[in-house]
């Protein structure tokens, strides 16, 4: 069966059923979220921001903290980009968080914000565009991720990868003919809302379905099989080792990371991937050279954590190590500090430091 022979989407005289069962389940079943309580221009965008590649339930605790610190664009755009990477701590893609302050300061001030000005802050993407859009200024902007990808290829039982471009063409066209024009905000959230709670990649809870007499995988009762998948390659794995480096008056030695690239910005105990046939230990004595310029003697190891990125993962080796020789400066990182271990704890860490929170803990005491 080739592509074309699925591209017959729901009769026009189906659309507004097709809308009215949506939009109905979704005022009934929709979650008690804290942004869909009192939307915003400022709450959604930060909601979308959080939401992008992670799960509700990990962002709910973020978000009510970024609001009780930052309610609006003002007082984000005026806090120093430290204390925002502090705050985003441990939710991962810390680029969101760039993103999102360089958004505040952009918006901040102004009193009537449209799509064109939207489209030109960092981080908001097509995605991103479409939902605050519909959401906050009712335009009729579909939204294409991930659950509306799986909803969308079983509705049409596509036979491609909703990823490639003929799937990515099929789907947006179809969803711009069913948007409701007068409700775009609940339509894709309740498109997002199906496929997060009953269109599940596993198991899709399909006779609960508001869509099941419409969806062509269900009468083929083949849901599971959609959408087609094409198999990933495995990601690459690394051995890092890094050093929690003290100096004779008690000081931990850290180093920030460059303003671009992975975790801009964010500080961390220095060290390196490993090369082989280097040992651990030489490892994490090279990477603290390499980035601060001082020699260290590498005693016990404090904790080994495993830890996964989009594109490879890594399995970081944590080391005790006292100061030798040497004077501290910024080689490899942007910038160090000597930090009384009381204060560890208020610099922003990625999370595969935080992983291992039980030993930073230990030493902030």
């Amino acid at each position: 069966m080739r592509y074309e022979a699925c591209m017959n989407t729901t009769p026009v005289d189906s659309r507004s059923e097709v809308r009215r069962l949506l939009l109905s389940w979704y005022r009934r079943h929709k979650r008690d979220l804290p942004w869909r309580r009192k939307p915003s221009l400022y709450r959604t965008i930060l909601s979308e921001f959080m939401l992008q590649q992670t799960r509700v339930d990990q962002a709910l605790p973020y978000y009510e903290r970024f609001l009780a610190c930052f309610p609006d664009f003002e007082t984000l755009a005026a806090a120093p980009k430290g204390e925002v990477l502090k705050l985003w701590a441990g939710l991962g893609y810390y680029r969101r968080a760039g993103h999102l302050h360089e958004t505040a300061k952009r918006l901040a001030g102004h009193k009537q914000i449209g799509v064109e000005e939207l489209a030109t802050c960092p981080g908001i993407g097509p995605y991103t565009l479409a939902a605050v859009a519909s959401i906050v200024l009712g335009q009729a902007l579909p939204v294409v991720d991930g659950n509306v990808n799986r909803v969308m290829a079983r509705m049409l039982a596509l036979d491609g990868p909703p990823a490639r471009a003929a799937g990515k063409a099929r789907i947006l066209e179809t969803l711009a003919a069913w948007i409701s024009p007068h409700a775009p905000g609940d339509w894709n959230q309740g498109l997002m809302e199906l496929g997060a709670t009953l269109c599940t990649p596993r198991n899709p809870q399909c006779p609960r379905c508001p869509w099941k007499t419409h969806c062509r995988a269900f009468a083929l009762g083949k849901s599971a099989e959609f959408p087609v998948t094409v198999p990933k390659p495995p990601r690459p794995h690394r051995a890092a080792a890094a050093a929690v480096v003290q100096r004779h008056d008690g000081r931990i030695l850290i180093a920030q990371r460059p303003e671009s690239g992975m975790l801009a910005g964010l500080w961390e105990f220095p060290g390196a991937y490993c090369e082989k046939p280097e040992s651990l230990k030489a490892c994490c004595s090279r990477g603290v050279r390499e980035a601060c310029g001082v020699r260290v003697q590498v005693g016990e190891k404090l904790d080994t954590v495993r830890h996964g990125y989009s594109h490879f993962s890594v399995t970081m080796h944590i080391y005790a190590a006292c100061y030798s020789t040497g004077r501290a400066r910024a080689l490899g990182c942007q910038s160090f500090k000597w930090v009384k271990r009381a204060k560890l704890m208020e610099y922003p860490f990625p999370r595969v430091f935080w992983k291992a929170q039980k030993h930073l803990a230990t030493l902030a005491k």
